[in-house]
């Protein structure tokens, strides 16, 4: 959920990642954008200023993942589509 609504470019802060995924919680949401951070999907930037700022987007590396996960998303879709089998 974070890297969709991370996608195009976009850079958000943490709130607005804690409000846009109501479902996880604050201790989840950091300890994944810190092991996205770590593996070099996400980067977090910093803005030295009062009061401290922090924006969260995707690497080049990361945004590599939106083809993949754009075909996840219409699989999804044609599936909600679909009969159920049997």
């Amino acid at each position: 959920m974070i890297l969709f609504h991370l996608f195009g470019g976009r850079l958000l802060r943490f709130s607005e990642l804690e409000r846009a995924i109501p479902a996880i919680s604050q201790k989840m949401l950091i300890q994944q954008l810190r092991q996205m951070e770590a593996d070099g999907v996400v980067r977090r930037i910093i803005h030295h200023q009062v009061p401290p700022k922090v924006e969260y987007g995707l690497t080049e590396w990361g945004q590599a993942l939106c083809p993949a996960l754009d075909a996840l998303l219409k699989w999804a879709a044609l599936r909600e589509g679909a009969e159920p089998a049997g």
